[in-house]
């Protein structure tokens, strides 16, 4: 790695007069790494923050350029080469030992940097540098490990257009097309198909759109219209496949009952039907009946023909130095298969020869396994049923209006949602559904955001709010300008957050990726002694004859044994436990609101004993009111409005926008038109407020401790109103002019409406509950007094709270952060679990392990709720299918058997593995079942 290159390209942008440096950082994929960065970095001199964002893959630092020394800056592991990133989908694993033989295999692809493969989800998500490989070579290294593989997305494709073309009767023809598409700025990729006469179009969406792109098409050839372009919409593959896979399971087991119920019939039920099934026992040669060579003629094709697949997946599984499901499935089916074989040759060899065969084994322990694996895809299908409802959620078609000069709409066209470029007009009818991610131009009207946020009640929207796609107009008519569309989209983002946590894989995951190494062989192991014993005692005559069934020699019944312990044993069992409860329990979560991001924060939610809190807009309302103005000054109320305007405009904290807001309010009120200065030298002071000269005079606006910084007087009378006012939950903003005391703010942020009910139910759940607040400590005391909160850390600024988290964490505490991801960005990450909550639109909060979509404090209790229910459910999934193995083995070997006569057949072996793992599926399945434990408002109604 060349680091020095590193070094210089970083210290380029460092030299300059600038306060902001921004790169990127690879290989992040937790919150804990990022905090690292942000502590080294953080501690070096000039460097006044740092954030760090492990979804992006980037850092942002704010620093003084003259104290710093770039030399020092760490930069040394940082890779120089860009991480691309594809989805693919794998076709033909079945266990645990298969999703870690194709992680194995993309691994050793050089150029590949990392890859995470999902059983439950059946795909792959490949980190690789494209400077070195590509997604065909990560595709062919799949094939070659045994499976088949399908690209879904690679990393360059955010927005993507599909269009098929008319007039096009030439390879000249599509070349003029992709050439002018080419040439088109903000078209990143152009794939054609002569064939089909398809293209499609990877584009920038803050350049061009769909539309766009149609009619580039259209003016490309040498006469207007001579090309026409319409959009074309893919099948969705996932569902599209699993309804395939599903049809093949479902086909190959009603194929293979066609051939394996009568060879059940002619072995099992019919000799036992005197005189219906004499005609079984006719004899053709010597000893070969016509059951016998029935059977074996109506076996083969089950065995190798329909079989097929247990073969290819034990060559591959083999070939890879491992074992899987397939080759126990194989080694049993073969085993029954040719020892019947050998009977069936023996009778016809000789007259005087009584054997059993075995070839209703092999063909029913093959039509049981294919029902199993039918039953298994259809019950996985379900556990995906939350993503494909919000999927879903966007309508067909949209209204696009044109304006003229004035806003009024001139025409009004239909179109498809997929064609929707940013800043469009469009109408939002009532019972429409919103198409894209908007802000409202014109009309108001009330939107049921339930499907996306999960908040029950129709929220308001008027002129300036901000509309979610997928979301459904009740009761006006809007006009809605699109801000975010295609996979920009709050739905979308959505959907891939959902699909990034189902691929991740939880820790609990681990317990059965151990078991797996060695699964396989530990069973052929016990099951070739499980024969070798019963053959040992029957040839030494340890137990009585009177055991062995009619028909069977001590041999065949040690094999059927043997046998037995080849098929019941299921590993896929153990590698569905995990993934899906965790596809099921993401999903559901999405669906109420809460967001988990991954396997790791939902199994990591269910340990939390700690909730901190921030306070502004987490505990509170977060939008504060300033409910008085004192002068302590000869100031006019008038220019003390003035100077604080000009002093907070320019600050985004919500108390610096109350006082803008009630500054401009007053000053309109009595009729003041004076144009408000700006601030020169600005400068924010983290949890202290801000400073900045207006005109000639040096203001500060803040808190005590940004008088004391500035060694400003802050007398008695002021000490009392802010006294008074702190007692009250209220925060004073003091605001000083050259070096006094002009006057103060009383601002009040009145708290949630359900925190103090939250609070209590956390502390039922075992959980304790803190505070800790920028603000000042008799504000924050009493505010931690009307929820219910014991204990509080105030007047902290953002890494004093990160500081106080790991305090916590020292102390063996699993902590959950509760916050607003903007300035909570640092205890956030520092968090065991991160709670990003109100987010709203902008679901992609990078610090957060957890995002609420709503501003509701009941959905903290969901998540956490939800994480234990989960867990539970996982580990009830382990207990099912190890305690299955560990009980089903010693059966099938027959440990009943010398006391009750209870053996279990080798078909029936097989029927109970396809049943364990279908059991599991449907185990998990009941987390969609899930119900919220809190609901405020009937408690409240109570």
């Amino acid at each position: 790695m060349d680091s020095n290159r590193l070094i210089n390209d970083i210290k380029q942008p460092l030299l300059e007069r600038s306060d902001t440096l921004k790169f990127k950082i690879g290989e992040i994929h937790r919150a804990s790494c990022s905090t690292t960065i942000e502590s080294v970095v953080g501690s070096l001199n000039g460097v006044k923050s740092v954030t760090v964002s492990p979804i992006h893959g980037q850092a942002a630092i704010d620093y003084i350029p003259e104290p710093i020394a770039v030399d020092e800056f760490p930069v040394d592991e940082f890779p120089e080469q860009d991480i691309a990133v594809c989805r693919l989908r794998i076709k033909g694993m079945m266990c645990t030992s298969c999703s870690e033989s194709v992680e194995s295999a993309l691994r050793m692809v050089d150029g590949v940097k990392n890859a995470v493969v999902g059983l439950a989800l059946e795909e792959a998500k490949v980190y690789f540098d494209p400077n070195i490989t590509d997604a065909c070579s990560i595709m062919k290294a799949i094939e070659d490990a045994g499976f088949g593989s399908e690209l879904i997305s690679s990393g360059n494709d955010v927005n993507k257009v599909h269009l098929k073309l008319e007039g096009v009767n030439s390879p000249e023809d599509m070349t003029i097309i992709q050439s002018s598409l080419e040439s088109v700025e903000g078209v990143n990729n152009v794939e054609v198909d002569v064939l089909e006469k398809k293209v499609t179009i990877t584009y920038d969406a803050d350049l061009t759109g769909p539309r766009s792109l149609i009619h580039c098409i259209e003016e490309a050839g040498s006469n207007p219209k001579s090309y026409q372009a319409s959009l074309y919409v893919p099948p969705r593959r996932r569902e599209a496949e699993q309804q395939l896979e599903t049809q093949m399971y479902r086909n190959q087991f009603f194929l293979s009952c066609l051939f394996s119920v009568p060879v059940f019939l002619f072995s099992m039920v019919l000799p036992m039907l005197s005189p219906y099934g004499d005609w079984l026992m006719y004899k053709i040669h010597n000893m070969l009946t016509v059951g016998m060579l029935l059977s074996w003629i109506l076996c083969t094709p089950v065995q190798f023909i329909i079989g097929r697949r247990f073969y290819v997946g034990s060559y591959h599984a083999l070939r890879r130095r491992s074992a899987n499901m397939d080759v126990l499935v194989a080694l049993g089916t073969n085993v029954a298969y040719f020892y019947s074989v050998y009977i069936a040759m023996k009778a016809l060899a000789l007259d005087n020869f009584e054997g059993e065969d075995f070839f209703e084994t092999s063909s029913m322990l093959i039509s049981f396994i294919l029902l199993g694996k039918y039953l298994e895809v259809l019950a996985r299908g379900k556990t995906s049923d939350a993503l494909a409802k919000l999927t879903d959620l966007t309508p067909e078609t949209a209204y696009l209006l044109s304006l003229d000069a004035d806003g009024n709409a001139i025409s009004e066209m239909e179109i498809s949602t997929q064609l929707i470029q940013r800043n469009d007009i469009l109408k939002i009818v009532p019972g429409a559904k919103v198409p894209v991610d908007g802000i409202v131009i014109s009309g108001q009207s009330h939107v049921n955001e339930s499907m996306i946020t999960g908040e029950a009640r129709p929220i308001s929207k008027r002129l300036g709010d901000k509309v979610i796609g997928g979301t459904m107009n009740e009761n006006g008519c809007l006009q809605v300008k699109a801000t975010h569309v295609g996979s920009e989209t709050a739905l979308s983002q959505i959907v891939q957050l959902v699909e990034a946590a189902q691929l991740s894989r939880a820790p609990v995951q681990k317990l059965a990726d151990q078991i797996s190494k060695f699964f396989v062989p530990t069973v052929v192991i016990a099951a070739f002694l499980t024969w070798l014993g019963w053959f040992i005692l029957g040839e030494f005559g340890l137990y009585p004859i009177s055991w062995t069934p009619k028909g069977m020699d001590r041999f065949e019944l040690a094999l059927q044994f043997g046998i037995s312990v080849l098929v019941v044993a299921c590993p896929c069992a153990l590698g569905l436990a995990t993934p899906t409860a965790v596809m099921v329990a993401t999903g559901k979560g999405a669906t109420q609101g809460v967001l988990i991001k991954g396997g790791n924060a939902l199994e990591k939610a269910h340990k939390v004993k700690t909730v901190v809190f921030d306070k502004t807009g987490t505990l509170t309302v977060g939008k504060p009111t300033v409910v008085s103005a004192v002068l302590f000054s000869n100031y006019s109320m008038e220019e003390f409005c003035t100077v604080a305007t000009a002093a907070e405009a320019n600050s985004e904290h919500p108390i610096a926008k109350s006082i803008v807001e009630h500054a401009k309010r007053f000053l309109n009120k009595f009729g003041s038109t004076e144009h408000v200065v700006e601030a020169k030298d600005f400068e924010v002071h983290t949890g202290a407020g801000v400073s900045g000269r207006v005109g000639d005079k040096m203001v500060l606006v803040g808190n005590k401790r940004l008088m004391r910084k500035y060694n400003v007087q802050v007398g008695p009378e002021v000490e009392k109103f802010v006294s008074e006012n702190e007692k009250l939950a209220r925060t004073c903003a003091l605001v000083s002019i050259d070096g006094k005391v002009a006057g103060s703010f009383a601002v009040t942020d009145p708290v949630k409406p359900e925190a103090a009910c939250v609070i209590s139910y956390l502390h039922s759940m075992g959980i304790s509950s803190i505070m800790v607040t920028g603000d000042n400590w008799a504000t924050a005391e009493a505010i931690a007094r009307e929820v219910g909160i014991d204990k509080v850390f105030a007047e902290t600024d953002p890494m004093g709270k990160a500081d106080r988290i790991k305090e916590l964490q020292n102390k063996g505490l699993t902590v959950t952060m509760v916050g607003d991801g903007i300035n909570d960005s640092p205890a956030l990450a520092a968090a065991d679990v991160g709670m990003a909550i109100g987010a709203g639109t902008d679901v992609a909060i990078e610090a957060a392990d957890i995002v609420l979509m709503k501003s509701n404090l009941e959905d903290v209790v969901t998540a956490i709720d939800l994480s234990r229910k989960t867990m539970s459910r996982i580990w009830l999934n382990y207990v099912w299918a190890l305690g299955y193995n560990i009980l089903g083995m010693p059966v099938a070997a027959g440990i009943l058997f010398p006391f009750t006569g209870i053996r279990l057949p080798p078909w029936l072996a097989g029927a109970c593995m396809a049943a364990s793992s279908v059991s599991v599926v449907c185990s998990s399945l009941l987390l969609q079942s899930y119900k919220k434990p809190l609901h405020f408002q009937s408690i409240k109604s109570a």
